[in-house]
């Protein structure tokens, strides 16, 4: 639609995840019209974003150091392991301020259909960790959908062999939400997780 570069950056914005086409070009429009908008900072920060971080030697969790700051922090529990997709998922759990012990970011979810088995995963570090005998607990905090699922159930089966307690996060209703616009597996898995008050 542009001339030359302000839609080569369109496109190269467009390319981001949960970027669309309006997105980018809101975003590109944003840059070029707005005076202070400080370029050459975004370029740094970019190109050092790709220098300096890596992930961590342990866990897996995004770094800028050979283990990450929770990994290094002698105040968490070591016995308990929390496994996560993602190193987004790190922080989306550390935010609720409830798990104190360390996490293991497997780097994806078991698909079939998008070419991902257990071997593209960071499954055989895991289970390096827990060879030592120190983690008693693992939680499996995979996302609550097909590949999710099959993550937590190959890892679970996998995990029955050694002396640890084997978790998964509860789900069900969320907060503020009508029993009307539940699906029947979000329905089923507030029944099986309910609790006495």
């Amino acid at each position: 639609m542009y001339d030359g570069i302000v839609q080569d950056l369109i496109d190269e914005f467009g390319r981001l995840p949960g970027i669309g086409p309006k997105s980018a070009q809101r975003i590109t429009f944003h840059i070029l019209q707005t005076p202070s908008f400080d370029v050459a900072r975004l370029a740094e920060l970019l190109t050092d974003v790709r220098a300096r971080v890596r992930f961590c030697d342990v866990c897996g969790n995004v770094s800028e150091q050979d283990r990450c700051s929770i990994c290094r922090d002698p105040r968490r529990n070591p016995a308990l392991i929390c496994v996560v997709e993602d190193a987004k998922d790190v922080s989306a759990i550390e935010r609720t301020r409830e798990f104190r012990g360390l996490y293991h970011v497997l780097g994806g979810a078991i698909s079939p259909i998008a070419g991902v088995g257990p071997d593209d995963l960071r499954i055989a570090q895991l289970m390096t960790r827990l060879a030592d005998g120190t983690v008693q607990e693992v939680i499996l905090a995979t996302n609550p959908n097909l590949e999710g699922e099959a993550t937590a159930s190959y890892l679970s089966r996998l995990l029955t062999t050694m002396q640890i307690t084997v978790s998964r996060l509860a789900s069900g209703l969320p907060v503020g939400g009508d029993l009307e616009y539940a699906d029947e597996v979000t329905l089923g898995r507030a029944f099986e997780g309910r609790r006495t008050l």
